[in-house]
């Protein structure tokens, strides 16, 4: 009899979770403005919101935080970090930071000028949200195939090369100061990048003169989906192909609450000393000193711990085949997601899940009050509210993908609660037709509105 799969790890702590009852849910929800992000945690049975920070640390990760060098400067814990990055992604720079979105203030702040021309793959919301506020614009030149939901394409993260090299004409290397590719790209539902289509992108911006940064929250995902999908590498590792995968990037942001398995930090790989120095005077300013930006020794060391347990291929299968499980059944239903299942989460088709709600009533938040109406669950929205308003003519931007997202933590929930979820997402599509309005804005802050935005019934 062949062995069936099982987990790479067993379980040394529980924290216990309270179940809640319709009713509590649907005071909680309505008294915080149909708004996720609002719920106290304690309100939540199973918590998808986000994958960042929400992971089980290994009992190593717990040992390297008893050994943190607290220095202000020149600590340990900073030189171990230092190594373990030159080391996996082969950057002799780094700086670290507080989490990714600080790592993106920083070098954004060095880079990104009024007027200036980003180009990538479905830039999620913090990185499109550091480029408009800088006056800059964001250009999306993800593959069409991206786009639809149904379409079995291995690789719906890469970069569109004509569409990038249109841009590389229309506004030349002066107006972009670099390219962003995000592995995997989490905003076309977690879809990994090709290594060829990686190797593609750099050698056109190299032609071009234009600088790729990697978005790296979940590299190690895109390098295993690298493994198991593309020709040439499965017999290769996880930190092989890793190394060759930032062979074709210039510099790297990290959120390491991602990949890395830890509840904060993040940091900016450099090749270039000169950009290095540059960037340093903003992380000093916004951040800390260069050898702590933010962090503590014991969480650089942690990071550290975490980024060579998440470049294990042991690891990678355990976590993406439970999100695998969670999408395989939620087809069975016949509720529609994006497909192939990404490596971090399994995302909705609020579209075709709810047509008959106005996109102007956000679909797939109506889709998220509902689940966590029905069993506790939360989720996020990738849609409407995600994708902000033209900084602009200040219209909202309805995108092609109105998607609900849902992410699962690292190492914390078991298989008994991904039926959970799927069960009660499976009750919600057979009362679908039922749902027929959403959700208006009664208050929103003027950029990245969808964490703190206001709602009430349509």
């Amino acid at each position: 009899m062949e062995l069936p799969f099982s987990e790479s790890y067993k379980i040394k702590m529980v924290e216990p979770v309270r179940r809640t009852t319709r009713e509590e849910r649907l005071k909680w929800i309505d008294e915080a403005q149909y708004n996720l992000f609002k719920l106290k945690s304690d309100y939540v049975f199973i918590d998808l919101l986000t994958d960042s920070g929400t992971g089980a640390m290994s009992d190593k990760q717990w040992s390297e935080m008893m050994l943190g060098d607290e220095s202000y400067a020149g600590a340990r814990s900073y030189t171990k970090l230092k190594d373990t990055i030159e080391e996996i992604l082969g950057f002799p720079y780094f700086l670290p930071t507080h989490q990714g979105r600080a790592a993106e203030n920083v070098l954004f702040s060095t880079l990104v000028k009024e007027g200036h021309i980003i180009p990538g793959n479905s830039h999620f919301d913090t990185t499109k949200g550091h480029i408009e506020f800088r006056k800059a614009t964001a250009i999306d030149c993800t593959i069409d195939e991206a786009f639809d939901t149904t379409l079995d394409h291995p690789f719906k993260g890469n970069v569109d090369l004509v569409k990038l090299e249109k841009v590389y004409k229309e506004y030349g290397k002066e107006k972009i100061p670099f390219t962003v590719v995000t592995v995997t790209c989490n905003s076309s539902g977690g879809q990994p990048v090709s290594m060829a289509n990686l190797k593609a992108v750099y050698e056109l911006s190299q032609k071009y003169g234009i600088a790729v940064l990697f978005d790296s929250a979940r590299f190690a995902e895109n390098a295993y989906f690298i493994k198991i999908r593309e020709e040439g590498y499965a017999e290769k590792s996880i930190k092989e192909i890793v190394r060759e995968m930032y062979q074709y990037a210039d510099m790297m942001t990290m959120s390491s609450k991602k990949d890395a398995i830890v509840n904060m930090g993040g940091f900016i790989g450099l090749k270039d000393q000169e950009l290095y120095r540059q960037a340093c005077t903003f992380n000093i300013m916004f951040e800390g000193f260069v050898t702590y930006g933010g962090m503590s020794g014991r969480d650089m060391n942690a990071l550290a711990q975490g980024l060579r347990e998440g470049t294990e291929f042991d690891y990678l299968e355990t976590r993406i085949k439970q999100v695998q499980y969670l999408g395989d059944k939620l087809r069975e239903y016949g509720i529609p997601v994006q497909y192939p299942i990404g490596g971090h989460a399994v995302f909705v088709d609020a579209k075709k899940f709810l047509p008959h709600v106005p996109k102007e009533q956000c679909q797939a938040q109506t889709l998220g009050v509902e689940l966590y109406i029905e069993g506790g669950i939360r989720g996020v929205e990738i849609g409407t509210l995600l994708a902000d308003r033209d900084p602009v003519t200040r219209e909202n931007r309805y995108p092609e993908l109105e998607l609900l997202r849902l992410a699962i933590p690292r190492r914390v929930y078991t298989n008994n609660h991904m039926d959970y979820i799927a069960a009660a997402l499976k009750n919600v599509w057979d009362r679908r037709e039922s749902i027929t309005s959403g959700y208006n804005i009664t208050w929103e802050a003027p950029i990245m509105r969808h964490f703190t935005v206001e709602l009430e019934k349509a």
